[in-house]
């Protein structure tokens, strides 16, 4: 298996809710797009919202099941201030902010917040990974 993730979609309670708040933080959707989906290019990786009763129908699981994910996608921007600027930016499209913006014991600094689906977004400030010209993480 070659090493790199094409999409990450999520499975959305209300996919014209989902669509307005990508939107709303300014993120600029695919002319690929269709009724029932939503594409938006994130660097290499297309992110996509889909129905998530479809989402599941289509893997052949249940939809059934709330609370915790089990994972979170995490936005890594340049600076502290830009960390608080970005949380700022997603609460004044819709979302819900989970945990404010503080120092990491490894030097980081972070907080989280969450979308319309309750999916965990965490905006980090890492010192150790730098972000190249476009905001592309650059790991060793």
């Amino acid at each position: 298996m070659i090493q790199t993730i094409s999409f990450i979609t999520l499975g959305v309670a209300d996919l014209a809710r989902s669509r307005a708040f990508y939107k709303r933080l300014g993120w600029r959707e695919s002319s690929a797009s269709q009724e029932a989906v939503a594409f938006f290019l994130a660097g290499s990786v297309a992110f996509a919202l889909f129905q998530r009763e479809a989402l599941a129908e289509d893997a052949s699981v249940s939809a059934a099941g709330s609370g915790f994910a089990g994972f979170s996608l995490a936005h890594n921007v340049p600076s502290e201030a830009a960390v608080v600027a970005t949380l700022d930016e997603a609460v004044a499209a819709g979302a819900t902010l989970v945990r404010p913006a503080d120092k990491v014991f490894w030097g980081g600094f972070r907080g989280y917040f969450a979308d319309p689906d309750g999916f965990l977004w965490e905006v980090c400030f890492n010192p150790f990974i730098p972000l190249d010209a476009d905001g592309f993480i650059k790991l060793p």
